[in-house]
């Protein structure tokens, strides 16, 4: 059951619509990049990070995920790596 409850607290994390945009661009990927690696049209990507739709069930999962993953490895990108 934990899986569960983590997949739905994953999917209600998604951020801001330009939140979301920030972080592609801050990873410096393309909208048509990012639309073919969650399989979905250029322009379903900007319709999400213009706040005019919503990804829903596991698309709002997928990309979630994915712009969880595209932050962390720019935070990490940018800080380094670390002096012992």
């Amino acid at each position: 059951m934990s899986g569960l409850v983590a997949e739905v607290r994953e999917a209600l994390s998604l951020p801001a619509p330009s939140t979301a945009r920030a972080i592609r661009e801050a990873a410096g990927v393309s909208q048509v990049r990012l639309a073919g690696e969650l399989g979905v049209h250029e322009l379903t990507i900007h319709r999400w990070e213009n706040g005019t739709r919503t990804p829903l069930g596991g698309m709002r999962l997928a990309y979630a995920r994915l712009l969880r993953e595209l932050d962390e490895a720019t935070r990490d990108a940018h800080e380094g790596p670390t002096a012992a």
